[in-house]
């Protein structure tokens, strides 16, 4: 098993346009992987997402798990990324941070959605690494099953 990234693929029945969205605005992202969001899809921006006890997971009973993240990348409708899960006070660049990268590819019956986590090298050590891996595989597995079906549910068909 690789110890510095996570790759994901889903196809979500849904034009980009309609997965960008979903992945990009701090509303749709909290009906599918943060309790909390503050983005903004322009490269160089600051945000933070929130995990609370007892919400969509990644919060202990002791309180929210507030990560910061930053902007690298937004291509409206092709791609998204952000580097988060730096050190506490330091704000996240490219030598103390995860790189999550959001691919959308346009197919028939809606849109291939990748996710690659890659830089974990960067924020775990040989005690943390196995945990921060397994945490983030099922982490991702079950957040994109979840925004699936929130493109299912929603309302007007978000069907391409």
């Amino acid at each position: 098993m690789a110890t510095d990234s996570i790759e994901r693929e889903i196809l979500i029945e849904a034009s980009p346009e309609v997965v960008w969205q979903v992945i990009t605005d701090p509303d749709q992202i909290t009906q599918w992987f943060a309790d909390e969001a503050e983005v903004d899809a322009t490269p160089g921006a600051d945000g933070k997402l929130t995990w609370k006890p007892g919400g969509r997971g990644g919060a202990e009973k002791d309180g929210d798990v507030n990560v910061p993240i930053r902007v690298v990348d937004a291509e409206p409708f092709r791609r998204f990324s952000f580097r988060w899960n730096n050190p506490e006070g330091a704000r996240p660049v490219d030598s103390n941070s995860a790189l999550v990268e959001f691919t959308l590819i346009e197919q028939a019956g809606g849109t291939l959605l990748k996710v690659l986590e890659s830089g974990i090298d960067l924020v775990t050590n040989a005690e943390t690494v196995k945990s921060y891996l397994s945490s983030h595989e099922e982490g991702w597995g079950r957040h994109l099953g979840e925004l699936r079906d929130h493109v299912l549910a929603m309302p007007g068909g978000a069907r391409p």
